[in-house]
């Protein structure tokens, strides 16, 4: 006999604007129990020092969070110039130092080289993966280790308050995989100084946003007033880049069993007209129920994954 899952079979979204001084996996906790849910996850991780847009996924909802993971990012951040340290924030060692102060103009002629797609060395204070353990905990125990350049795409990145000679302030749309913390390190070295992040928020994650946020202090607030709902975004907002197909009744009840339905040729146009390049990944809807994440190929749509919602 299947043992039953604890917890309420909640399904949604939080924009959830994250505290310092939090751990992304202690927010989807504190989150989940404000609903009772069953279960929970989130669509990438915020260092502690950092706040802002942390989307957490309820239910049915994680079975999106790999579409959000894939999504544009917004960041705004202050460097304070004149120290490097082994996090490169903060809240790291100190591993030099330098007197020099980039002025605001030798800050905004360098930024060109940092627009488009460059080659970023992520820090090694980073949860990538080396041999199978975290890189930060590799970094922590004092294990010398190098991770490989890769390519990441940064949309713009502009210069927004200088408040003091030893602070500046920028803002960043990227793809994904990008580090402020290396963005820092290396707008540092070409300006032929040190720095670090002094202060991190995320503004934006795909569709979610600053304007949708949230706080955990409010959020806990609505669960004591029984208000929770007011919060909960719908499943498919993740998946806002994706192209819809209304479906009938009996085409949602056969996806819902795995099988594939055939569409009509002008259906077949009109998704294709839709599609970025290369990608066949169309959500099925019933009414504003969402029923199934489904590939289309040869005329068909094909169910990858199947969402129980009512």
């Amino acid at each position: 006999m299947a043992r039953r899952k604890k917890g309420e079979t909640v399904s949604g979204w939080i924009c959830l604007d994250k505290p310092y001084d939090l751990t992304s996996t202690t927010a989807v906790s504190r989150v989940r129990r404000a609903f009772n849910a069953q279960k929970g996850g989130h669509a990438g991780t915020l260092d502690p020092l950092a706040t802002g847009i942390l989307p957490i996924a309820l239910g049915e909802a994680t079975k999106t969070v790999p579409f959000l993971m894939d999504a544009d990012k917004a960041y705004r951040f202050t460097i304070a110039w004149g120290r490097d340290t082994t996090t490169l924030d903060r809240e790291g060692e100190t591993t030099a130092s330098s007197d020099v102060r980039p002025t605001r103009d030798q800050v905004e002629a360098a930024l060109p080289a940092f627009v488009g797609e460059v080659d970023q060395v992520p820090p090694n204070f980073s949860a990538i993966k080396v041999d199978g353990e975290r890189a930060y905990d590799l970094a922590r125990d004092g294990v010398e280790f190098e991770l490989p350049t890769r390519k990441v795409t940064i949309f713009d990145l502009k210069v927004v308050e200088q408040p003091d000679v030893d602070h500046i302030t920028l803002e960043m749309e990227c793809g994904k995989g990008t580090y402020v913390r290396a963005v820092v390190r290396d707008l540092a070295k070409a300006l032929g100084t040190c720095g670090h992040v002094a202060d991190l928020r995320r503004t934006r994650v795909g569709g979610f946003s600053e304007a949708g946020a949230i706080s955990l202090e409010t959020l806990e607030n609505l669960s004591y007033e029984a208000r929770l709902s007011e919060a909960l975004l719908p499943v498919e907002t993740a998946l806002d880049d994706i192209p819809a197909l209304a479906v009938t009744d009996e085409d949602a009840f056969r996806l819902a069993q795995g099988r594939a339905i055939v569409l009509l040729p002008r259906q077949v146009e009109t998704l294709k007209a839709e599609l970025p390049p290369g990608d066949r990944t169309v959500s099925a809807m019933s009414g504003d129920r969402l029923v199934a994440l489904c590939e289309m190929r040869a005329g068909r749509l094909n169910p990858v994954r199947v969402f129980q919602l009512t």
